[in-house]
């Protein structure tokens, strides 16, 4: 199975990993069938677990990666990767400010991004949405580096950054499916708008993916871009939104398991 997953093209390489990832988001989002509500001491843990994987993905397969790119060049090292970085989280800072979208447990009031008439449930789907863009670009990105044949890069990784990804997306889902639920949409409108939210994964991570291997010169940017979108994610949303509930030691070691599990994943398998 993984000699027949390494002789495919990166790019559908890169369509099956976020495929994965989409998939757990789907796993997360189907609860929605099991109960109608989670407390807020679990959601806490979980959304703690995700921001913690998340930052273990943007240094140990992405900004480490990329630092290893940059060495050699007629540039100083750093210049690359901070570029690179600052620019992921100027990105998801302008989209934050256009597309509109609501956090958990907030009042409409406190929607986020360009005025709108849509619904409070739409937004809430556009919230994890914002989460998914960078981290399928993540793994797009990772994928094209090992097409590339750069050293730093290795197919073990890659598939550690893919299941790191799929693993904090479950609770993504869930975060979606059951403040649906709540808001009074169907179970099965609830799962479909929870599992809707991962699409965009796939999406980037194939626009990354291509974009690598058609001008490699940009792999370090684009590695750090990535992290810096998804470092972006973590602090102004991630982090947030698990200490509100008011469990947050809780949170914090959700945060400190998953740093530790995407730490084993990258060292396990690179």
């Amino acid at each position: 199975m993984i000699n027949l997953l390494q002789s495919l093209h990166p790019v559908i390489q890169t369509l099956l990993a976020t495929s994965f990832t989409w998939l757990m988001t789907t796993f997360g989002a189907a609860l929605v069938f099991l109960a109608r509500d989670v407390s807020r001491r679990v959601l806490d843990g979980l959304l703690g677990f995700a921001a913690g994987v998340m930052i273990a993905a943007s240094y140990w397969s992405l900004l480490a990666p990329a630092i290893e790119l940059s060495a050699g060049k007629d540039i100083p090292v750093w210049v690359p990767v901070t570029t690179g970085f600052l620019l992921g989280g100027i990105f998801l800072r302008g989209v934050d400010i256009l597309l509109p979208h609501l956090h958990i447990d907030l009042p409409l009031e406190e929607a986020e991004g360009l005025k709108t008439s849509w619904r409070r449930s739409t937004l809430l789907v556009l919230a994890i949405t914002i989460h998914n863009i960078p981290e399928g670009l993540a793994v797009g990105v990772a994928f094209g580096a090992l097409a590339a044949g750069f050293p730093a890069a290795s197919f073990g990784a890659a598939i550690a950054l893919a299941l790191g990804i799929g693993l904090q997306n479950f609770p993504e889902g869930l975060a979606v499916s059951l403040p649906l639920r709540r808001e009074g949409l169907s179970r099965l409108k609830s799962f479909w708008y929870g599992q809707l939210s991962g699409i965009v994964e796939p999406i980037a991570g194939v626009i990354g993916a291509a974009a690598v291997l058609v001008c490699q010169p940009i792999l370090p940017y684009a590695l750090s871009f990535a992290a810096g979108a998804m470092i972006f994610v973590v602090i102004e949303e991630l982090v947030p939104e698990s200490q509100r509930g008011g469990h947050t030691d809780l949170a914090t070691m959700g945060g400190l398991i998953g740093f530790a599990v995407m730490m084993v994943l990258d060292v396990a398998l690179s």
